[in-house]
């Protein structure tokens, strides 16, 4: 009896001690001996808080020397500025300059560079060329922050590496690139933290059993992305200060199905392989998978696109953790990055030594070579259906990625400047033209000043001239702020004097006027009244090529020649001042294949007029009824549907914050001369709720028979009230005719409610398009009514979601286009399937609270050209 309580005493011993060791060995990886922090807020005189909690200092003294270096303020903010600090002051830099740092003890410390780029007094940000040395490693080499933005569609820039210095102090050093005259360099922020030591070595893709040494090499941060999950800010990141992104932007056809774990309080169980920094608890709570159905999975993928500089050799690092089985050969799957194996037959469960709920990661590496002249990275996850024995269901999963690239044999991670979009080249040469037009004005308003100065030199009359200068000017800035009363409410002038649009910074805050005034002078052109005439022939009625609340668009032209679309607002218009400053508000952040971009506005004697790209094919309702237009075929309707669903689902998800259309109908759904599908008008749209509210409470505003009847009945709005609408659109796309229709009898007056009321009767087939009997698949037709039946759900929790809507869009035109995929679906449908659903976890192809199975949730063939392609890197 001793003997058996030695033993377990001995063991339990063993036991606390080996759980210490785990635990020492994890607070040693997450906690560097003599940790430094430098937050510097270059250009600034006084430490300042930014908006996330952290306090930067003046960077003067830690400038190695400040000749031929300047303080600069930035004379506006830009309205996607995540926070004044560190972007509204910045130092200016005219010769090789040195940032030093001391470093206690070794470790491994990230260093990010922040940029805000816009023109700083004299100095134009188009001249700023320059390169950054750290620690001897070449960071960035004839690096122009500009360019960059404008590629990135950005307002800032952040460059984020993390190395391990080998001395105590550790120099960063700018230089202006002498290749480019008048260059010069110039930082807002700069940080260098002390980090934990999370890299290793990573498996060569390609070359068996190879592995590279991650832990000596120098790492750029390119991409973080927190796979199926949100948006994560550095301040919830465990001390470690990274942003994780939504990896929407990068996927490639099949968008597979997002799950997250219901369980507030679930533990992870964390190893000292991976301690419980490696990532934020919510990048291993949530994932993207390929969604129930094996059988259309294994003809399927999940990949990610992702742009690099070639002749690098880059680290992939993947996050997992299995959330759903606990035992093995459940789900296995195959790892490819560029097209070449990784790992084989991935099993979690087994990774995770026969546990769920265990975080893990798998590090990467693949050189890129421009041998092909490619400079792209994919990384595909595919069912392993060759596996012996095959798992019990085909599918992948995946939780969090990041990509690295590591330094190059000389010291060097400096790739070339990327090439902005001809759209972005379009508007910013929009932009220097604006620029050159009001310095033009100050000029002349200076003469014309110094004239009227010089003139009233002595005497009574000079006096008196000076005083009626000031009254003009006192009544003139009174028009401008709204408050005489002669000027009618609703059409005051959003800007005042162009002349003095910028705003002014007082202590690193802006004071601008005008909340528009930045977004107006860097993304849209500021047209005169002149222009706006000549192009229209003076509004004539014949340019007239529609109609609508805020009043007529015009078929225009512009420099000589360029088509546009020119929407002029009618004063006796409800669609007033607020329309117009939301439509450049919300046009001017967005940028995306399936949105009508915004060209510029004209704001001049009590005019309010926008200018757009000209959509050569006109409205979708154009080619559906009361048309003398050709009938569209099926197929061009849908692919026109999966155009604005696109469009939508950018809306909701893409974008920095959600934002809500709020007028979803087939006349503000364009088609250009390609047949390319803009999703138009947004004066009536509003930015959706923060994370903690469901629903945005606002006055009712919208078209009737579009309108969400739970939103009219409890002014509550979300985006599924944007997906309502477009369930009417479909249905009006089916069945050509208008939503509303006073004409027909009471019980069809309303499209949605007739459409809704054929369904439930089976009398689907009786109220399609005559001009489509017999052209549509009968599963594509069975598909897409379900769809828009399910958009017009009397709750919106009943809704799909916009990403649904495309992927059951997008699969409806498989079954057009390939009836036997149709076939393959039907049989699987015959079958008994299992409910996936398990272990608290849900997906978002769950519509309204019912199970997710096999015959609700279908799956697209990726190797089918009809996949989406969600990948948009003008986007974000």
């Amino acid at each position: 009896m001793m003997k058996i309580k030695t033993h377990v005493l001995f063991c339990f011993i063993s036991l606390c001690f080996a759980s210490n060791a785990i635990h020492v060995l994890s607070e040693a990886i997450s906690k560097p001996s003599n940790p430094v922090s430098y937050l510097l807020y270059c250009g600034s005189t006084s430490p300042e808080t930014s908006a996330d909690g952290r306090k930067w200092e003046p960077d003067t003294k830690y400038l190695v020397s400040s000749d031929n270096t300047a303080p600069v303020q930035a004379t506006y903010q830009d309205p996607s500025l995540p926070s004044t600090v560190p972007y509204m002051n910045g130092r200016i830099i005219n010769s090789e300059t040195t940032y030093q740092f001391k470093l206690h003890g070794k470790s491994r410390h990230w260093i990010r560079l922040h940029f805000y780029p816009i023109d700083y007094n004299s100095f134009a940000a188009k001249d700023a060329y320059f390169s950054v040395v750290a620690g001897g490693i070449t960071l960035l080499k004839n690096f122009n922050t500009s360019v960059t933005a404008l590629a990135l569609t950005q307002s800032h820039v952040i460059k984020e590496y993390t190395f391990y210095p080998d001395t105590e102090y550790l120099n960063i050093t700018f230089t202006p690139s002498p290749d480019h005259k008048g260059s010069y360099a110039f930082v807002n922020g700069i940080e260098v933290i002390s980090m934990p030591d999370l890299y290793k070595t990573a498996t060569l893709v390609g070359f068996n059993e190879e592995t590279v040494d991650a832990e000596s090499s120098v790492l750029q941060t390119l991409y973080r992305l927190n796979v199926g999950g949100q948006f994560i800010p550095a301040s919830n990141d465990s001390g470690l200060t990274r942003t994780w992104y939504d990896d929407t932007p990068y996927l490639f056809g099949n968008i597979g199905v997002t799950s997250t774990s219901n369980s507030t309080d679930r533990k992870f169980k964390y190893t000292t392989d991976v301690p419980e920094m490696i990532a934020p608890f919510d990048v291993y709570s949530t994932a993207r998978s390929m969604g129930p159905n094996s059988t259309i999975n294994m003809n399927s993928n999940l990949t990610w696109f992702f742009q690099v500089d070639s002749n690098f050799l880059y680290l992939v690092r993947l996050h997992f953790c299995e959330l759903e089985y606990t035992q093995d050969n459940k789900r296995t799957f195959d790892i490819s990055i560029n097209n070449k194996e990784a790992d084989k037959a991935a099993d979690l469960v087994l990774w995770g030594s026969m546990e769920s709920d265990v975080p893990l990661y798998r590090d990467y590496a693949i050189y890129v070579s421009d041998a092909v002249g490619d400079d792209n990275l994919t990384v595909t996850l595919t069912p392993s259906f060759d596996a012996v024995p095959p798992p019990e269901t085909y599918d992948a999963v995946l939780n969090g990625l990041e990509i690295f690239k590591m330094n190059d044999t000389k010291g060097n991670l400096a790739g070339p400047n990327p090439v902005p979009s001809d759209y972005m080249l379009r508007v910013e040469k929009l932009k220097e033209e604006q620029q050159e037009k009001i310095d033009a004005a100050r000029e002349e308003e200076n003469k014309k000043r110094k004239k009227v100065v010089g003139g009233a030199a002595g005497g009574a009359v000079a006096v008196g001239l000076v005083a009626a200068v000031c009254i003009v000017a006192y009544q003139r800035q009174r028009r401008v702020l709204g408050s005489d009363p002669g000027m009618a409410s609703g059409w005051l002038p959003l800007y005042g004097s162009w002349s003095n649009s910028k705003s002014t910074i007082s202590s690193g805050k802006s004071c601008s006027s005008s909340t528009l005034s930045s977004l107006a002078q860097g993304l849209c052109r500021h047209f005169s009244l002149a222009e706006m005439k000549s192009g229209t022939k003076n509004f004539d009625e014949s340019q007239v090529i529609g109609v609508g609340g805020f009043g007529k668009v015009y078929k225009g032209v512009v420099d000589g020649g360029t088509k546009v679309a020119i929407k002029r607002a009618n004063p006796s218009s409800e669609q007033g001042i607020h329309e117009f400053r939301t439509e450049i508000e919300m046009l001017s952040k967005l940028r995306h294949r399936h949105l009508v971009s915004l060209i510029g506005f004209c704001e001049e004697n009590e005019e309010m007029i926008l200018v757009y790209d000209y959509m050569g094919n006109g409205t979708l309702r154009e080619h559906l009824y009361k048309t003398n237009k050709p009938q569209l075929p099926w197929k061009q309707r849908l692919e026109i549907c999966i155009g604005a669903a696109r469009g939508l689902y950018y809306l909701h998800t893409g974008a920095k914050y959600t934002i809500i259309h709020r007028d979803v109908k087939t006349t503000n759904i364009l088609v250009d001369e390609n047949w390319v599908a803009k999703v138009s008008d947004f004066g009536l749209s509003k930015t959706g709720p923060s994370l903690n509210q469901t629903h945005v409470s606002t006055v009712v505003k919208g078209s009737f028979g579009y309108l969400d009847p739970e939103y009219f009945r409890r002014q509550q709005l979300t985006d599924k009230s944007d997906v309502y609408s477009f369930g009417v659109v479909l249905f009006e796309v089916l069945c050509a005719r208008p939503a509303l229709n006073p004409t027909l009898p009471k019980e069809q007056v309303s499209l949605a409610d007739w459409a809704l009321h054929c369904i439930r009767k089976g009398m689907l087939e009786d109220i399609v398009d005559p001009n489509l009997k017999g052209k549509i698949n009968p599963e594509c037709l069975k598909k897409f009514a379900e769809t828009a039946e399910k958009c017009l759900s009397d709750q919106g929790t009943h809704r799909p979601s916009m990403g649904d809507v495309l992927w059951n869009l997008e699969f409806a035109l498989q079954m057009q286009e390939n009836p036997n995929g149709a076939s393959l679906i039907a049989d699987e449908r015959a079958r008994t399937s299992e409910s996936t659903a398990a272990h608290s976890i849900s997906t978002d192809l769950s519509y309204g609270g019912e199970s997710t199975t096999d015959e609700s949730t279908d799956s697209l063939n990726s190797t089918n050209a009809a996949f989406s392609q969600l990948i948009n890197p003008q986007g974000r």
